[in-house]
């Protein structure tokens, strides 16, 4: 015979608030382990090149107020 009843993984309150959400991320962090790799090294200028800005997305980034303002 089958066992019919289902378990589900997910929290019974999905309307949780953020002590809720830290609870879940808490229970899933084990299953995704962080690799461990060295820290990045920022890259010179001179090696970046090829990348090119849409003038209608530059004009957008340029009228942007800096965070915090």
């Amino acid at each position: 015979m089958t066992n019919l009843k289902a378990h589900s993984p997910a929290p019974a309150d999905l309307e949780g608030d953020l002590a809720s959400l830290r609870g879940d991320g808490a229970r899933m962090a084990p299953h995704y382990p962080v690799p461990v790799r060295g820290a990045a090294s920022p890259v010179p200028p001179s090696l970046i090149h090829g990348v090119t800005v849409p003038p209608g997305s530059a004009r957008l980034l340029a009228a942007m107020s800096e965070y915090g303002d």
